[in-house]
This record gives C-alpha cells, sequence and structure tokens, in this order.
C-alpha cells in the first residue's frame, strides 16, 4: 500500500503545476497502534509547514462513509494550504524534516495525497 511519494510521483506533481497555491488532500490509514506515532509527527511537522508560509485548513477523524465502496473510509483527514508545490517540495526536503519523516511513515498502512486545484467559484480563504 502507498504511504510516502516516490521521485516519479514529484515528479508529475511539479509537471502538472498550474502554479499558485495548492491544497493537500491527505487520507491516512493507521496501522495497528499508529495513532500515536501519527499524533507525534503531526506535532512535529507543524514548525515545518508554519517554515515554508503554509497552514493547516482542517485535520479530523474520519467516521460514517455515506458513499464509499468497502475499503475506502480512513482514519483521518487533514488539508493543508501551501503557497505553491514548490513550497511543500521545500518543507519535505528540508534535512531537518527529513528527521520527523518517519515517524509518519510509521504509522501508516496507507495514505493518499492528492494536490488539488480549486474551481473559478472556489471562495478565497
Amino acid at each position: 500500500m502507498a504511504v510516502d511519494p516516490q521521485h516519479t510521483d514529484v515528479e508529475r506533481f511539479m509537471r502538472e503545476d498550474p502554479g499558485g497555491p495548492v491544497v493537500i488532500l491527505n487520507l491516512v490509514r493507521f496501522k495497528e497502534g499508529g495513532r500515536a506515532s501519527y499524533e507525534a509527527y503531526a506535532s512535529a511537522v507543524m514548525p515545518f509547514i508554519q517554515k515554508v508560509g503554509a497552514q493547516p485548513l482542517y485535520a479530523g477523524d474520519g467516521s460514517t462513509a455515506l458513499v464509499a465502496d468497502p475499503g475506502q473510509t480512513w482514519d483521518a483527514v487533514l488539508l493543508v494550504r501551501y503557497p505553491s508545490r514548490a513550497a511543500f517540495l521545500q518543507m519535505v526536503a528540508d534535512p531537518e524534516y527529513q528527521h520527523i519523516a518517519h515517524l509518519r511513515t510509521e504509522a501508516l498502512q496507507e495514505a493518499v495525497l492528492q494536490a488539488t486545484t480549486p474551481w473559478a467559484t472556489s471562495p478565497e480563504p
């Protein structure tokens, strides 16, 4: 199951960059006992998020799925707004960030990191 982006994922992420801010959808499924490690990661990552000018917009536990195929429920959902895709890559490439990234990897069974592009009618945050 996918947890961390691969080199080809990062290349596509930048190649398809429309420019401007990006909100990244994070869907996560914890390994057995992984919530504590993810909570440690979530706390430790905040300075790195702020350092690149990003901001968390939402973080919450997954709940009742109204419409989903089996296996499509998630333990947690997070939305983080970055000033650009380059800012996201700057954060994850930071050597100090690399020291805490293992907390996320160790916590997760599966994840989705999906860049989003706002609709023209979308309100500005």
